[in-house]
């Protein structure tokens, strides 16, 4: 097929949950990698003498690297469709992993965690759209498939903490190497999959004369700007609880830094199970709907959070990771209905946007604990779930179906 030819169709009847598993499996590892570098920040702070500024900063440096890059790599991806990019990604992954293990200072520290965010930048918007590829008709469990593989590795941060790096120290990070080489493998497999697919570019001029919007250029601006604000919400406030909870359990009940490390697992293990649910009831429900539960629905446990008990402190941290997990995946396919065609773009571009807004909320969080308290920092943050309010604005599911002509 020449260049010039048209895509080849990216939706077919069939869901390949093979490919989804493969893609959520790798999504897992990576996340899980990721999260090792959350998970050292105990033992950082100590063995480093790191404020809450240099601890923001760290996630900032990781989070920023991969928000700039993840769009290049997706609008390079609809222009080029390149599949072996999926293993290779990886080994800036495996690269990171390995100079952590072996920083010596905080200047390597950043140094690796830049490589880790070069390798997330190649895997998220890619891996998105080979689970768009295989999603069939289901867009949004296959969103969710994708998601929860990453939300899983997310969460067994604060394990890793308990029983590795704090007994053992910062170098059992290289242990993580043995899960990059096993992503690697995978993504080769996915690759070639993807290649079988023969997805080929479609130019601007062929997608202008096959699809026409039933929303104007005015509408789809205004709801690309809401859908940012909201992944603006649910991640600042993410990375709030990711970042600082463990220290907000040890400053305001005292409990032990090893300990604290369950509950934060507690979060974000109920972060993965919301993450599988909101895809499905997206497809059934309607993506409007569920968007505005899961943002807005988190806001009445959030605002109690700051002044609950150490008991009611879990149970609501729990609850708010459950509702607004489900959020992510379904606003993905919601922009990706918004702008038909522009598949890498829109997963580069959101997954960009949830890195490079928690990693400045990390950093401008941990300057305010520096200056106030952690406890003020929770509190702050408990207003942003309200942002939820604004999906009132967003087109009904309806609106978002194209004319083919």
């Amino acid at each position: 097929m020449s260049q010039g030819a048209v895509q080849k169709s990216s939706v077919v009847n069939a869901t390949i949950y093979p490919i989804l598993f493969a893609v959520s499996m790798v999504h897992l590892l990576n996340d899980a990698m990721q999260s090792a570098i959350s998970a050292l920040f105990p033992v950082l702070r100590e063995s480093l003498s790191l404020s809450y500024s240099q601890i923001g900063l760290i996630t900032f440096a990781m989070n920023i690297t991969a928000s700039v890059l993840q769009p290049v790599v997706g609008m390079y991806a609809d222009i080029r469709p390149r599949p072996y990019i999926l293993p290779f990604g990886v080994c800036f992954t495996l690269l990171g992993v390995a100079m952590l293990a072996f920083a010596p200072n905080y200047g390597w520290v950043l140094l690796a965690v830049t490589s880790v965010g070069i390798g997330s930048s190649v895997f998220h918007p890619e891996s998105s759209r080979v689970a768009y590829l295989a999603a069939g008709q289901r867009r949004g469990l296959a969103q969710s498939i994708f998601q929860v593989g990453g939300n899983l590795g997310a969460s067994l941060g604060p394990i890793m903490t308990a029983l590795i790096f704090i007994p053992l120290g910062q170098f059992s990070v290289i242990y993580f190497t043995g899960a990059a080489l096993l992503a690697i493998v995978i993504q080769y497999n996915v690759a070639r999959w993807y290649k079988s697919q023969n997805v080929q570019p479609r130019p601007k001029k062929v997608i202008g004369a096959v699809v026409r919007r039933s929303l104007s250029r005015q509408k789809v601006i205004l709801a690309i700007t809401i859908l940012v604000l909201l992944i603006f919400s649910k991640n600042v406030y993410s990375v709030s609880i990711t970042n600082f909870y463990v220290f907000f359990l040890h400053d305001h009940f005292g409990v032990t830094t090893q300990r604290a490390q369950w509950f934060l697992f507690a979060f974000l293990a109920a972060s993965a199970v919301g993450t599988f649910f909101g895809g499905p009831l997206a497809d059934k429900y309607g993506r409007r709907n569920v968007i505005w539960l899961s943002i807005l629905g988190t806001a009445p446990f959030s605002l109690m959070l700051p002044y609950a008990n150490l008991f009611w402190s879990v149970v609501l941290v729990m609850l708010a990771g459950l509702i607004m997990s489900s959020a992510f995946s379904i606003i993905v396919v919601y922009a990706q209905e918004l702008l038909p065609g522009k598949v890498g773009l829109v997963s580069g571009l959101f997954f960009g946007l949830a890195f490079g807004l928690g990693g400045i909320g990390s950093a401008v969080l941990g300057k305010v604990a520096d200056v106030t308290s952690i406890v003020t920092v929770m509190k702050i943050c408990a207003f942003l779930p309200l942002i939820g309010l604004l999906t009132v604005f967003l087109p009904k599911d309806k609106e978002l179906k194209q004319e083919i002509i």
